[in-house]
């Protein structure tokens, strides 16, 4: 079994981790786009451009199922990488996690990009499901390229300017963007106020790893034979993971690149 996921840059390693986890006997190709990086200034047009030039990349490769494992596009790409791949190839995009966040009840916030802050995307969302629940939508100014550089200083001061807009009442935080999942434990520690509940940090790469697995009708196997190989491309050229996908747990967890079966 082979699965095949794309981003701009490194924010993909979460929802790679969570597939890893599942299936540890899983050939994975990561599809990288470090010419075009980032994708959150670019337009829609440039970002679907883009995104299907390094899936088609990907696809070569025969994959079984390819997650987008970026929110910038799957909001603006992910019709046209359905409309040019499926049925053949599965696509999964990834949604924040607003659903399972509302359900608890209580105020809670959306940390994301600046640019998905307010976007129609995100009301939309939000108003399908969390209608009538507190929510604050927190841009989060930098953050993403400071985790994408592994910026220590950077993702310090970007962290703590987003819990600085964070209510105090908020109980749960959803993480919009890919790359916030993989500094999660840091962002809890800016927002949890003392004698508060734990705070609840929702992502969305165990679900779209999951979600991947059922389009292909596979079944989780954590247990399997840490055989899985790993074929990294970079802007459509064969290479290894950047330098920084190590400074992460979920970068730790990959072999080193293999060469594509």
């Amino acid at each position: 079994m082979k699965i095949a996921l794309i981003d701009s840059g490194i924010g993909l390693l979460a929802a790679t981790a969570a597939v890893r986890r599942l299936r540890p006997d899983a050939d994975l190709v990561l599809s990288l786009d470090p010419d075009g990086m980032p994708y959150g200034p670019r337009t829609p047009e440039d970002v679907t451009r883009r995104s299907l030039a390094i899936a088609e990349a990907a696809a070569a490769h025969d994959p079984a199922a390819l997650i987008i494992g970026c929110n910038t596009a799957t909001v603006h790409a992910l019709p046209a990488l359905r409309a040019r791949l499926e049925p053949g190839l599965p696509v999964i995009g990834t949604v924040p996690a607003i659903k399972p966040a509302a359900s608890g009840g209580g105020p809670f916030a959306i940390w994301a990009t600046p640019a998905t802050t307010g976007s129609p995307y995100q009301r939309g969302l939000i108003e399908e499901f969390a209608a009538g629940v507190p929510v604050t939508e927190v841009p989060c100014h930098g953050l993403a390229e400071a985790v994408e550089h592994a910026d220590e200083a950077a993702i310090d001061a970007a962290v703590a300017a987003a819990a600085a807009l964070t209510p105090d009442d908020v109980t749960t935080v959803v993480l919009g963007c890919t790359h916030y999942e993989l500094v999660a434990e840091r962002i809890r520690a800016a927002v949890q106020r003392p004698g508060r509940p734990p705070l609840a940090l929702h992502g969305s790469a165990g679900a779209v790893a999951a979600q991947a697995l059922r389009r292909i009708g596979e079944q989780p196997a954590p247990q399997a034979p840490a055989a899985g190989g790993l074929t990294v491309l970079l802007s459509g050229r064969e290479g290894t993971l950047p330098a920084t996908a190590l400074a992460y747990e979920e970068g730790r967890l990959l072999p080193a690149a293999t060469p594509a079966r």
